[in-house]
């Protein structure tokens, strides 16, 4: 029985840490075993300001163009949110503003506030 709890952790550790490292694996994974699994095929990660300035995610509003004229150093924005704001402009064919105004609204209203900033718990003290 322990064996078996031992060889399960292995693989979940392995599995975990392949989906964590999937930037850095894909690219060494045969094109035959990624065939298997359809959605790798179109991961392609944003690390660098200019890679998410021309996949669209900039703006007047929100100008990381300004990063990449100023040679910034860091990776880029947070992959997952990135992920996130393209998925919206996609499925509801929005522009880059509104995406993330529909993602900011989305997180607010999953942590019980309204979009104008205000809690929805009824017990909340917002005026004295």
């Amino acid at each position: 029985m322990l064996f078996y709890a031992s060889v399960l952790g292995f693989v979940l550790v392995l599995a975990l840490a392949s989906y964590r490292y999937r930037e850095m694996i894909l690219p060494h994974v045969p094109e035959r075993v990624r065939s298997l699994f359809p959605r790798l095929r179109h991961y392609t990660p944003l690390s660098t300001f200019s890679q998410q300035v021309d996949a669209g995610l900039s703006s007047s509003a929100f100008d990381i163009e300004a990063n990449v004229r100023d040679n910034d150093s860091r990776v880029g924005l947070d992959e997952q949110g990135t992920q996130e704001v393209l998925e919206i402009m996609r499925r509801e064919r929005v522009n880059f503003d509104q995406a993330r105004l529909i993602r900011h609204n989305r997180i607010l209203a999953s942590n019980g506030i309204d979009p104008s900033g205000m809690p929805l718990d009824s017990k909340a003290i917002t005026r004295l």
